[in-house]
């Protein structure tokens, strides 16, 4: 059997001009320059040249008119296709100005995936305060990117370390809203797109999902909240008659615990804070944040744009790191789908 052919390089936004996403995209390119995987940034090159010098980064630029050139000079220079657009930024100071560049990037580096030119995106981090005022009208980048890839089910939002992987069924809204927006059907929903997410891009045959429940103690048998026996479980139950391997509703204070997490393959938490914070705490450096059910594969560093350290040289690359090589395998894995080979198989 022929060995399948290699992916496609991964399509790296520019994010926010005024955050660490130009520092750490550098410092990523001249840890992973021997070893890959291949990737291009979507930016201007002349910032990236400037940004380079002021830190006192050896990180040559080359500037590429397609994703194609990307792997002839990944070896010796960082590849940036131009965004078309002069970006003089300065770290740490925001400016509504860049907003349409910033959107843009997004949208060449989705049309690349769509396309077939990049094997995945992978985001830098947005101000989403700044795009706001400029007139942007997603939530953030997940929803955006559902937007511009489409999905057969809304896209989902899970956070990934070596030791844990999160998916919060509530995301960018107040506690208060999150907790008037939960239901069994989106619970469902979810679940079963993170399910078919860690079979097809992670290569975990048979997931096991553990569900969190809201309320302290899991509701305390209704003493501290119904929404348990009323939302929660009556999802867990739809979920197993469709086949999966599902316990809960699990307290939020004992299943992130070291003895708990070997349990199973990922939390699926009602909402933000309750699946951001153990996954942090565990791995600020190492988190990856992967949004699910688009028809492309995208990943992000789980960090912010880092206003008050950018510029500084203090910004740590292990999260872009980490995003890279997730989309990097993920990729792989999407490849050897494609020609009826186990996922991990050599490519």
């Amino acid at each position: 059997m022929p060995m399948p052919h290699a992916p496609m390089p991964l399509a790296l936004t520019m994010g926010e001009p005024a955050g660490i996403g130009g520092e750490v995209a550098l410092a990523a390119w001249a840890a992973m320059q021997s070893t890959g995987p291949v990737f291009f940034v979507i930016d201007d090159p002349r910032r990236l040249e400037r940004l380079a010098h002021s830190l006192c980064h050896h990180v040559p630029i080359a500037t590429i008119a397609s994703p194609v050139e990307a792997a002839a000079v990944f070896a010796t220079a960082l590849p940036v296709l131009s965004i078309g657009t002069a970006i003089k930024s300065v770290p740490g100071r925001l400016d509504p100005a860049h907003a349409a560049a910033v959107v843009r990037a997004i949208e060449i580096a989705v049309a690349f995936a769509v396309e077939g030119a990049a094997s995945a995106v992978v985001t830098n981090p947005i101000q989403k305060a700044t795009l706001y005022a400029a007139g942007f009208k997603y939530p953030g980048h997940t929803e955006f990117l559902g937007h511009l890839a489409g999905g057969s089910r809304p896209p989902v939002m899970m956070l990934a370390c070596p030791e844990l992987r999160v998916v919060p069924v509530t995301v960018h809204q107040s506690l208060r809203s999150a907790i008037a927006s939960l239901s069994t059907a989106v619970i469902i929903e979810q679940a079963l797109t993170t399910a078919d997410a860690l079979r097809r891009d992670f290569g975990i045959a048979h997931p096991r999902l553990a569900v969190a429940g809201l309320n302290p103690h899991a509701g305390e048998g209704g003493a501290m909240g119904d929404e348990e026996a009323r939302i929660i479980q009556p999802a867990i139950d739809a979920l197993r008659v469709a086949g999966l391997s599902v316990v809960g509703p699990l307290p939020p204070d004992t299943m992130f615990t070291p003895r708990a997490r070997p349990t199973y393959d990922v939390a699926i938490c009602m909402y933000h804070d309750q699946a951001l914070i153990p996954l942090k705490a565990l791995d600020i450096d190492g988190g990856v944040n992967v949004t699910l059910g688009l028809d492309i594969l995208r990943t992000s560093p789980d960090h912010g744009t880092a206003l008050d350290i950018a510029g500084t040289g203090k910004a740590h690359p292990g999260s872009l790191i980490a995003a890279l090589r997730m989309a990097a395998e993920m990729a792989r894995r999407r490849v050897l789908a494609a020609q009826g080979l186990p996922p991990h198989s050599p490519i």
